[in-house]
Order: structure tokens, then sequence, then C-alpha cells
């Protein structure tokens, strides 16, 4: 994936926006906005400046100008490797729809090195330690083969690798690939995206997505491709983040989805699965507050 250029490349240009990034640190958010309009006067075409530019806008309550700033982004990279649409469905100027892909893995790739320290030890991440507890009431102690959906550095594939004889792991993110084998704890990584997944079926006595479906929004397709990937009665195990209300799953000022208990239920009935277990749970910590999630292990049936 080509990367997006974060620098205007234009040395005016970036020494306006720093002195925008100073005021925003400092809550002076109209000026912020105002000298990052700046500095898009001389790099029109900077598609991370307009992103930028949005969010200032946001900040200082001016939301239509943000709006306006957001769709730039987009028309100047289709890609919208920054999620300028994420943040134009979170404001109301288009409907939610899955992440781009690109963000998604754009994220993931900058987010590699400072990965773990930044979810365990900062946002005190639990779902592999839930999950895997979640398992040890279920689940055999050994199966044949296991699928790690989303593995990232394999926090979770080190929970389940005394669990099987064969783990693969998939991600989107070519750099938390690396970090994953590096662990030596995976027999196959292949770097997929799993909206668009064709993977063996009737192969694994074991799916996980931990800390996947929040980054899909729509989680029909990923849940009947799991069902396909399973053989016998296999188990899927997973988490999200919960939602209380009466929509299916929302997408929240984090850009990530939330989904409701009564949703799941119904979509892994409707695709051949029973619930094993679904319990409510704390599954990190976001801005110094709770993230309450669900950890679901479901049978083919």
């Amino acid at each position: 994936m080509k990367r997006i250029q974060l620098s205007s490349g234009d040395l005016l240009a970036d020494r306006r926006a720093d002195y925008a990034e100073m005021c925003f640190a400092g809550g002076d958010y109209p000026a912020a906005a105002e000298l990052m309009r700046d500095a898009l006067l001389l790099v029109p075409l900077w598609p991370a400046g307009q992103f930028r530019l949005g969010e200032m806008l946001e900040a200082a309550g001016r939301i239509a100008e943000a709006v306006e700033a957001w769709h730039i982004a987009v028309r100047l990279d289709p890609e919208d490797r920054l999620g300028a649409a994420l943040k134009l469905a979170l404001a109301g100027a288009v409907t939610p729809a899955p992440p781009p892909v690109h963000f998604v893995e754009m994220l993931f790739d900058q987010y590699a090195e400072d990965f773990e320290a930044a979810l365990v030890d900062r946002l005190d991440y639990k779902v592999p330690e839930l999950i895997d507890a979640a398992l040890s009431r279920i689940a055999p102690p050994r199966c044949r083969r296991v699928a790690d959906l989303g593995c990232g550095t394999g926090l979770m594939g080190e929970r389940l690798r005394d669990r099987t004889a064969f783990l693969d792991g998939f991600d989107i993110s070519a750099e938390m690939l690396k970090r994953a084998e590096a662990k030596a704890i995976y027999d196959r990584l292949e770097k997929v995206d799993v909206n668009d997944f064709r993977p063996e079926k009737g192969t694994y006595d074991l799916v996980t997505a931990a800390d996947v479906f929040m980054y899909l929004g729509p989680v029909d397709a990923i849940i009947a491709t799991a069902r396909e990937m399973l053989r016998g009665a296999g188990l899927l195990a997973f988490s999200v983040e919960r939602h209380d209300g009466p929509e299916d799953f929302i997408l929240r000022p984090s850009r990530r989805y939330a989904h409701s208990r009564a949703s799941i239920e119904r979509l892994l009935g409707s695709n051949g699965f029973q619930p094993a277990g679904i319990e409510e749970a704390v599954i990190r910590r976001d801005r110094g507050q709770p993230v309450h999630g669900l950890i679901v292990v479901a049978a083919a049936v």
C-alpha cells in the first residue's frame, strides 16, 4: 500500500501546520484552524492537511466547515487512508459504512511498533485473556487447527499456542505480521482483508477474532465466513464493544463500532451457530474510561 504523505512537502506550509498544532495542543482551536487554512493555501492538494483541518474545525465547533474539509480529503485520497469517511459519518454527513480498508491497514501499520505497550500497559487491554478464560470453561483443552483472525502482533496467538497442533494467523497489516512472526508462535501467517477473505472451508476446530469486529461495522459476512471455516462442532470466539441501544450497531467517536447483544445473537443463529457463552466484561480503557464489551463463544450446529 502506498503511504499517505503526512508532511505537505513544503517547508513553509509545514511550519504553519506546526504552529497550528501548537495552538491546538494549547486549546486554541479557532486559531489552530486558521493557521492550518493558511498552510493549505500553499498546498491545497495535501489530503492529510485537509483531514487535520477538519479535526481542528470540529474542535472549534464549526462542524459544517469540518465536513467540507473531510469531503476534500476523501476527494484527494480516494483510498481514504486517514478515515475521513468515518468522520463524515459521525458528523451525520454520510451514512455509516465499514471503515475504508486502507485506513485500517495504515492505522495498524503505524501502530505496530507501539501496539502492545499501548494496549496492555496503557489501555489495560484484556480481550485475549478474557477469550482464553471463556474457552477454558467451554472448549476442549486441545484441538487440531486454529485460525486467529486479525492476529495483530500475536497477543491472542500466545494464548492459543498450547491449545492447538497448528495455528494460522491472518491480518491486514504487514507490520503487525512482522511482529507476530518474530514471536515464532504461528505455523502460518498470511496478509488478508477479512472483508474479502476466501479461506479453506471445513478446516478449523476453532476460529478467534479478538478486537476485530469493532473495525467492521456489519459483521454478517465475517460470521458466515467463520462458519464455513469450521468443521464439525467447531467454535467461534470473538469480542465486540457492547452497544445497549436499539440499533444493531453504532459508530462511536473512537471510529470503532459497537454491537448490540441482540444483533449478535441473531446473526449467530442465522449463520448456523449456537451461543455457548456470552459474557459482559470491561475489555480495555479509552481516554481513562472503561470500554464495555461482550466476549462470545459460539458452537457450529
